[in-house]
């Protein structure tokens, strides 16, 4: 991954659209967002950790394993808990594309990370 790219989790069941909950995924797509090119780098199975009202934590430590190096998680929704957890790890949950396309949704959430980055490095 080059400095102007970010790297972002997709929750999704067909990988077309941001169209499965957090608690309910059990892959996720990652890829990497650039500038010139969005690449699907690998979908990362995991243990759903929502059942019901309750959520299942040694899943939830999966899941954070595995998308830690992700800058952000697109997801249809999430709960209060996992985003608290994810922000603890420098993943941002993004549930404003709920529903819509991949490419789309991650091109918007990169330009918002890659912009952000920009701007620190200016300010630094």
């Amino acid at each position: 991954m080059t400095a102007a790219a970010a790297r972002i989790a997709v929750a999704s069941k067909d990988g077309l659209s941001v169209n499965l909950h957090f608690g309910h995924a059990k892959e996720f797509f990652v890829y990497d967002v650039s500038d010139d090119a969005i690449t699907l780098l690998e979908r990362r199975k995991v243990d759903h950790y929502c059942h019901g009202q309750t959520g299942d934590q040694s899943a939830m430590q999966k899941i954070l394993a595995t998308i830690n190096d992700c800058s952000a998680v697109l997801v249809a929704k999430i709960g209060d808990g996992p985003i608290a957890k994810l922000s603890r790890i420098g993943v941002t949950a993004v549930d404003e594309y709920a529903y819509q396309g991949v490419e789309e949704s991650l091109r918007a959430c990169a330009d918002t990370i890659l912009s952000d980055v920009s701007a620190k490095e200016v300010i630094a």
